[in-house]
C-alpha cells in the first residue's frame, strides 16, 4: 500500500510540472537517472541541461499569461508519459515488488493526465490562473516529489487529496459550461 501512495504522489507532481520532478528525482539519486526508462539512454550532462532550462520555464514562464499558455499545451502532451515513467522509475528505484510494470505506468500517466486535464479546463474557464495558485503549484509539486520518497503515506493523501479536488472542480466545470449554453440558446 505504501508503494501506491509513493506512485501516486509522483504520478501527481507530473501532472503539475514535468521537468521539475524529474530533475529533482535525478539530482537526488547518486545515480542520476539510470533506472529511468528512457533517460537512461540520454547522457546526465545533456539530460541535466535540458532539465534545468526547462524547469526555469516552467517555474517563471508560468508567471505571464503567454507562458501559461505554452506550458499547458506542452504539459498536457507530455504530463502522461512523465507520469507513467516517474511512476515505473519509482517501483525500480525503491525496489518495490509490483507488477506489471506497464500497469503501473498506465495509472501513473492517467493520474498525471487528469491533474492537468482538469487544470487546463480551469485555465480556459479563468482566462489565465492567478500567480498565486501557480507559486502554490510549484511547492506543491516540489513537495510531492520529496514526500514519494521520505513520506509516502503523506504524498499519496496528498494526491489523493488533489484527484478529489480534479473531480469535484471538474463537475463545477461542467455545470458552468451547461449553464453557459443554456443561456446562450435562450439568447
Amino acid at each position: 500500500m505504501i508503494g501506491i501512495l509513493a506512485i501516486l504522489s509522483v504520478s501527481a507532481a507530473a501532472g503539475m510540472r514535468i521537468a521539475l520532478p524529474l530533475l529533482i528525482i535525478g539530482l537526488l539519486r547518486s545515480d542520476l537517472w539510470s533506472q529511468v526508462p528512457l533517460l537512461a539512454a540520454i547522457p546526465p550532462q545533456v539530460l541535466i541541461g535540458v532539465l534545468t532550462s526547462w524547469s526555469l520555464f516552467e517555474l517563471f514562464g508560468s508567471k505571464k499569461l503567454l507562458g501559461q499558455r505554452i506550458l499547458q499545451i506542452i504539459q498536457l502532451i507530455f504530463s502522461p508519459l512523465v507520469g507513467g515513467l516517474l511512476a515505473v522509475a519509482l517501483v525500480k528505484m525503491a525496489n518495490l515488488e509490483m507488477s506489471p510494470l506497464w500497469l503501473i505506468g498506465v495509472i501513473g500517466g492517467l493520474l498525471a493526465f487528469v491533474l492537468k486535464l482538469v487544470q487546463v479546463g480551469w485555465f480556459f474557464r479563468l482566462r489565465g490562473l492567478p500567480i498565486w495558485v501557480i507559486c502554490i503549484e510549484d511547492i506543491v509539486c516540489i513537495l510531492l516529489v520529496l514526500f514519494a520518497f521520505d513520506a509516502p503515506k503523506n504524498g499519496g493523501l496528498i494526491a489523493l487529496m488533489l484527484l478529489w479536488i480534479a473531480i469535484r472542480s471538474s463537475t463545477a466545470w461542467r455545470k458552468w459550461y451547461r449553464q453557459s449554453s443554456q443561456v446562450s440558446e435562450l439568447k
